[in-house]
């Protein structure tokens, strides 16, 4: 098994660098306030593109965005596409493992992952990173695709005292072969509809957070993380390889009313 490891200052660094970048990006939207820009594959890395979404945010400050990204009892109150999310185990003060499952665009299969994540304040800049792992009493299951996140996070960035920018930046294998119409509606649609969607749920937020545990925040007081301890070596790397491919190429676009399947993925 391939060790893991929690993400350094360096990588931090690197995935804000990351995300700040403009060279090697391809625009594929921009209007009212949110871009997607898409990045190919580098020659001697995964065959999957990097996507890149970012929203200027002008009515939250970047303390409540950071919440909220965090806060898994409001995802399942705001996020109509989870089918399940539950964090399973701590690995250090910065540092956890869980679970997220999600609805795809029909007729897609849904898709799940397990993921580590880490999360790190620096002056002004908000991060959270994860990416796949293997854990032994989460396997994957037949009614779901087990995606690999090789990078995915978000990083928020104070403008003022009640603005901010948000960036989300993800290079994930969905596992399988899609059809065209799903990566264009994905970068075109889904995404911008998912950062507006996440913008509205931090409106929220401090209303809601007032009536449910307003003091509770693991995320900032560890001391206040409840969740079992597990040792690094109990997990290993996810590789895509090492998972089944499914091909859903020919699949047509079918009407659903039910969520907006941005297929965001925590």
């Amino acid at each position: 098994m391939e060790p893991v490891q929690v993400p350094d200052a360096d990588a931090f660094r690197a995935f804000q660098a990351q995300c700040e970048a403009e060279r090697g990006w391809q625009s594929r939207y921009r209007r009212e306030g949110v871009g997607v820009w898409v990045q190919p594959p580098p020659p001697a890395g995964p065959a999957v593109h990097t996507v890149k979404c970012r929203i200027d945010i002008q009515d939250v400050p970047a303390e409540t965005v950071y919440d909220v990204l965090h806060d898994i009892e409001y995802r399942r109150k705001w996020d109509m596409n989870v089918i399940d999310t539950h964090d399973i185990a701590r690995l250090a003060t910065n540092a956890d493992v869980g679970y997220y499952a999600w609805k795809c665009p029909k007729p897609l299969k849904n898709r799940d992952v397990v993921t580590l994540r880490s999360w790190q304040v620096v002056d002004k800049s908000y991060m959270i990173i994860n990416f796949s792992v293997k854990h032994a009493q989460y396997p994957p299951r037949k009614d779901l695709v087990r995606t690999v996140s090789i990078l995915a996070g978000y990083l928020v960035q104070s403008t003022g005292p009640n603005s901010c920018t948000l960036t989300y930046l993800a290079q994930v294998d969905p596992k399988g072969k899609l059809p065209k119409w799903v990566v264009n509606k994905a970068s075109q649609y889904l995404a911008p509809r998912m950062l507006k969607k996440m913008h509205k749920a931090c409106l929220k937020y401090p209303s809601w957070k007032q009536q449910h545990n307003v003091s509770v925040k693991p995320w900032l007081y560890p001391e206040q993380n409840k969740l079992p301890t597990m040792m690094l070596s109990d997990l290993a790397l996810q590789h895509a390889a090492s998972l089944e491919n499914i091909d859903e190429s020919s699949l047509s676009e079918v009407k659903d009313e039910r969520g907006d399947h941005s297929g965001s993925e925590n």
